[in-house]
């Protein structure tokens, strides 16, 4: 596996492992032995990046810090604080006295001495950024954090939070069906010198090439309240997945490979985090890391993404009023 550097100097795998879904966000968690196993069968196969929250719940946590153990100082944690009590359902808290609370319980539930990447999960309007990111520099001052992050920021928080402590990262949505980030964001990341990690890089699973409108989701599963995967969109998006598989047959890949590699074709500070429960999708997102996409390729892509463009929103209503851009 191939690395690269976020923000100075974090090296990380080129495609690192989002661990939301392994008790978040799809339905029922997974059993924690099963994915302790897949957790370090990621690292087996050279991923070092592994992404969690305090939000996902405590078992997420506590099940990556048993799991990655045993490769203390061989692996690259990331987590996040924000929420009340931990609950994205309670609204927001990024007090600094709250982030201190959250650093200290993360610590102990990851086993470990310093949090490699501590990302604010979503802005709070209550918090001046600058006392949120003053509160982490402080933690990196004490030793307990490494690294700073922010997570679905607009420039102007961006800016305001990197003028107090650096950020090494920053954490937002983006594939090859969500792509406001490129016209601001990705322009003020390059010229600050800061790395961009991407969460759902598969579009909630859309791009892996299995979703259809007969798709029926489990109970809990995020994406049957999603615009995005409702009636005739997901049909839309389905028939616009076949076309990118096209592409990928061609390339002897799948097209959730040809995904990954249309990110890290976009930038060389760009890591993305598909997340897994399954040992097969595990490689084959690893496997996208191998997949070399020519300006050809590139292009061929731009033009069906124009002529097709993604149908419907990537988040409902409710949960857009969290993002902060």
């Amino acid at each position: 596996m191939k690395t690269r550097t976020l923000g100075k100097n974090l090296e990380v795998s080129a495609i690192g492992m989002g661990c939301m879904g392994l008790t978040f966000g799809y339905g029922p968690a997974t059993d924690k032995s099963e994915a302790i196993s897949l957790i370090r069968a990621a690292v087996e196969r050279g991923v070092t990046f592994f992404d969690t929250a305090e939000a996902y719940g405590a078992e997420n946590e506590e099940m990556l810090g048993e799991a990655l153990s045993p490769y203390t100082g061989k692996v690259v944690i990331a987590t996040k604080f924000g929420f009340k009590n931990g609950n994205n359902k309670d609204g927001l808290d990024s007090r600094p006295e709250r982030i201190r609370q959250v650093a200290e319980q993360s610590l102990t539930r990851l086993r470990t001495d310093a949090i490699d990447l501590f990302y604010q999960h979503r802005i709070d309007p209550s918090v001046p950024i600058e006392d949120v990111a003053g509160t982490v520099k402080d933690l990196i001052a004490e030793g307990k954090v490494k690294h700073f992050g922010m997570s679905e920021a607009g420039v102007d928080m961006i800016r305001r939070a990197h003028a107090v402590q650096p950020l090494t990262a920053l954490q937002s949505e983006y594939s090859m069906f969500t792509r406001d980030i490129e016209a601001e964001i990705l322009p003020t990341l390059e010229a600050l010198g800061i790395g961009f990690v991407c969460f759902s890089p598969l579009g909630k699973g859309l791009l892996g090439g299995k979703i259809d409108d007969s798709t029926k989701f489990k109970e809990g599963d995020v994406r049957s309240t999603l615009p995005r995967f409702s009636g005739e969109a997901v049909a839309a998006n389905a028939r616009l997945v076949a076309l990118i598989g096209e592409i990928a047959q061609a390339k002897n890949a799948t097209p959730a490979q040809v995904a990954l590699a249309w990110l890290l074709a976009q930038k060389p500070w760009i890591v993305p985090i598909p997340g897994t429960t399954k040992l097969h999708r595990l490689e084959e997102n690893i496997g996208g890391a191998a997949v070399e996409l020519a300006p050809g390729d590139l292009q061929v892509l731009s033009d069906l993404l124009s002529k097709q463009p993604v149908q419907g929103a990537r988040y409902n209503e409710q949960m857009m009023k969290t993002v902060n851009r």
